[in-house]
């Protein structure tokens, strides 16, 4: 395993345990979300430029443009849910509430 596949493994599962364990805001769990997303999108990047090959540098756009729409609908459900929760601790969410 070279030191660059390494980095990014143990980045994308340092993400993954943060998203587990750390679930008391939403805030915290967008912002793991966040990076594991960037962690993928730099590990598709990088494996697109090793095989000098222009037909591998789409999935990293369509990654980051999805990552893009992740976030900005992550943070529209965190107003929504200060505002009228006024917090963005997950314990006071219930998802059989409308």
């Amino acid at each position: 395993m070279t030191p660059a596949h390494f980095t990014f493994s143990s980045a994308f599962i340092l993400g993954l345990l943060g998203l587990a364990f750390h679930r008391t805001h939403l805030l915290s769990a967008l912002l793991c979300l966040e990076g594991m997303m960037l962690t993928l999108f730099i590990a598709l990047s990088l494996w697109a430029l090793q095989l000098n090959s222009t037909c591998f540098s789409t999935p990293p756009m369509l990654l980051l443009a999805f990552s893009a729409c992740e976030a900005s609908t992550g943070l529209a459900l965190l107003v929504a849910t200060a505002r009228t929760h006024g917090t963005d601790r997950l314990q006071s969410l219930n998802l059989l509430q409308c």
